[in-house]
């Protein structure tokens, strides 16, 4: 099985869901990168925030799989430098 990657987001997009092409087992759908308000410290900060959607084959992989995944690319993503442990 296969995986795929669709990014949107260099368009403008900021969130869609994408359709799995059959061999593969799931798809990531990204999203364009948006400035907004977010919480950091208590206080009220420009934020950057980007969507993320996985669309995956439950004959193959498990939905809360999919959902350990995606938890643990948001971890990844919002702190690189774990990546290197």
């Amino acid at each position: 099985s296969t995986f795929t990657i669709s990014n949107l987001g260099m368009f403008g997009i900021t969130e869609f869901n994408s359709i799995i092409n059959q061999p593969n087992s799931a798809i990531l759908s990204v999203g364009a990168i948006v400035e907004k308000p977010v919480v950091k410290n208590g206080q009220i900060v420009v934020g950057n925030t980007m969507m993320l959607s996985l669309a995956c084959d439950h004959r193959t992989i498990d939905g809360a799989t999919g959902a350990q995944f995606l938890q643990t690319l948001k971890q990844y993503i919002e702190n690189p430098v774990t990546m290197l442990a």
